[in-house]
């Protein structure tokens, strides 16, 4: 998928960065912080304010620090339960505040009420899909399937989001956004589908 193939180019492009801040004591969760904080900071203000393109480029600049965060995180050795945990909580917020930031300004100064719902939809079906692979782990099973990666969903949404700011037509969004919903409640069915599977064959196996 789209972050495994550019995995390699993105710590050859970062890795000198993420050398020279953990040279000067930034450490990798202040980096997930100040990451999330930029996130949600250009789209609660930018996007509500019907800026879309300034508020893509503005999150587009934070966005690589869940990259940034790995890396340095590699680099010190201190990858661990801790900082999974913390990366995978303030990604959520970075993503329901994205998604958050569309919906307000679509049912306001945007006027577009479908536009406003899809978003609101897939900023529910996202969290779905985050919880069913948490629940499911915290459980002892495997959910790690489904036919679209946190990274698929963020580019096709900032891309169409940032064009449409440029004069893009909203239909670009309003089918971006249901394709998008289309894909995480697949795989929300997916997992659910993988977990009832491990489920009976557990209850199936002998003691």
């Amino acid at each position: 998928m789209l972050n495994r193939h550019a995995r390699g180019f993105f710590t050859a492009l970062f890795t000198p960065l993420a050398r020279w801040l953990l040279k000067i004591g930034i450490s990798p969760d202040a980096v997930t912080i100040i990451g999330t904080a930029g996130v949600v900071a250009g789209a609660l203000v930018f996007y509500p304010l019907g800026q879309l393109w300034w508020g893509t480029l503005f999150i587009t600049a934070f966005i690589f620090s869940d990259v940034l965060d790995g890396i340095m995180a590699r680099m010190r050795d201190t990858g661990g339960r801790w900082g999974n945990f913390l990366d995978s909580t303030l990604d959520r917020v970075a993503d329901g505040a994205l998604f958050a930031g569309l919906a307000i300004w679509f049912f306001t100064g945007g006027a577009d009420f479908a536009i406003a719902i899809a978003a609101i939809i897939c900023l529910v079906l996202g969290m779905v899909v985050s919880y069913t692979r948490a629940k499911a782990e915290s459980l002892g099973f495997t959910a790690n399937v489904g036919i679209a990666e946190r990274a698929e969903r963020l580019v096709s949404v900032l891309v169409v989001t940032g064009f449409t700011g440029l004069g893009l037509p909203h239909i670009a969004l309003l089918v971006t956004l249901g394709l998008l919903a289309a894909a995480s409640l697949v795989t929300v069915v997916q997992r659910v589908l993988v977990v009832r599977r491990q489920a009976l064959a557990d209850t199936a196996a002998p003691d």
